[in-house]
């Protein structure tokens, strides 16, 4: 279930109070110590979609939302990653190749 008490910022408020390069805001922080501190392989990075709907979300709203919030609404929707895997060729169309 979201926890609704998360305080929203516009991203003039978060440039104003130097949070838009952290967490939740941004991964960029994250990714640069991951990456310094060798520990790539344990760092969740958050799909493509979940930046899309944020924009979305702020242009709508003019509000930042945190990713991982974000994220957890669309998983509440039935949101999944793996969705845009291109499906398995059935047996029996095999494409030939020249």
């Amino acid at each position: 279930m979201l926890n609704m008490a998360t305080t929203l910022y516009t991203r003039q408020q978060l440039e104003d109070a130097g949070l838009s390069n952290t967490y939740p805001y941004s991964m960029f922080t994250q990714a640069s110590l991951a990456l310094h501190r060798g520990y790539v392989d344990k760092l969740h990075l958050f799909h493509s979609d979940v930046y899309y709907v944020r924009a979305a979300m702020e242009k709508r709203t003019g509000y930042v939302f945190p990713l991982d919030k974000v994220e957890e609404a669309m998983r509440a929707e039935g949101w999944k990653e793996h969705r845009h895997l291109p499906r398995k060729k059935e047996h029996g169309n095999k494409e030939k190749y020249c």
